[in-house]
């Protein structure tokens, strides 16, 4: 991982679609840290807007997550119906592990 330079944030992308079954799909790329975890605070804002929400985080692509992002994991959990993640990277699924997070939030392979 290069040097964090005070300021920058670390790359993340983040995409949204409703699958079939209407769960909103949240697919998080890159690194998520404090440096922008806003972004993510603010898609988990809007897709619990609506009652019964269901959202699956799909973390295929993520290559890092700090306690702010376990954080909004948490959050998200809270205000939906129902919290899935998908897909964890192998370096990701332990962190989620070693967190207690599994025990949670259903992990899906």
């Amino acid at each position: 991982m290069a040097e964090l330079d005070e300021g920058a944030s670390a790359e993340l992308r983040i995409d949204t679609l409703v699958d079939p079954s209407g769960a909103c799909v949240i697919t998080l790329a890159g690194e998520l840290d404090v440096s922008n975890v806003q972004s993510l605070d603010a898609t988990v804002a809007s897709a619990t807007e609506k009652p019964a929400q269901q959202l699956i985080f799909d973390l295929a692509e993520l290559r890092f997550m700090d306690s702010a992002g376990i954080a909004v994991l948490i959050h998200a959990s809270e205000k939906a119906q129902s919290v899935r993640l998908r897909n964890a990277s192998p370096i990701v699924h332990r962190l989620l592990e070693v967190t207690g997070l599994t025990g949670v939030l259903p992990v899906e392979p």
